[in-house]
């Protein structure tokens, strides 16, 4: 299965967002996405057996208790892709930076207060 097939799924989204805070045992995974999506348990359960088949997760006997983790070797694969096409956003957030910076200095006097016509305006460009 293709990785973007895997995260198609918003039930497997949001299943390797709670498991990017911590590990979790199946048993709170089912819990939180069972309330969320109002699925079963076996429902929940072939999601996490999907995500442990295809590498984005790893789970760890405790007991009788299964923790899964996020493995992040298959995230490194998305983000590799992904690096084909950050510098079309890349380049406008930092655009988006000058311009934040250019919008401070000519906003500003040096003491930090307001300059005159630094403020906001409505649309006819009429200072508030």
């Amino acid at each position: 299965m293709h990785a973007f097939e895997v995260l198609a799924d918003p039930v497997r989204r949001r299943i390797l967002e709670l498991l990017a805070w911590d590990e979790q045992s199946a048993g709170e995974l089912g819990t939180a996405i069972r309330g969320e999506f109002g699925i079963s348990q076996p429902a929940v359960s072939h999601h996490l057996r999907v995500l442990r088949e295809t590498g984005f997760a790893t789970v760890n006997p405790e007991g009788t208790r299964r923790r899964y983790a996020v493995s992040p070797d298959r995230l490194r694969e998305i983000d590799d892709w992904l690096g084909h096409f950050r510098r079309f956003w890349e380049q406008r957030l930092d655009a988006l930076g000058t311009e934040l910076v250019r919008g401070r200095r000519e906003g500003l006097d040096g003491d930090g207060a307001a300059a005159p016509g630094g403020g906001p305006r409505t649309d006819d460009g009429k200072e508030l």
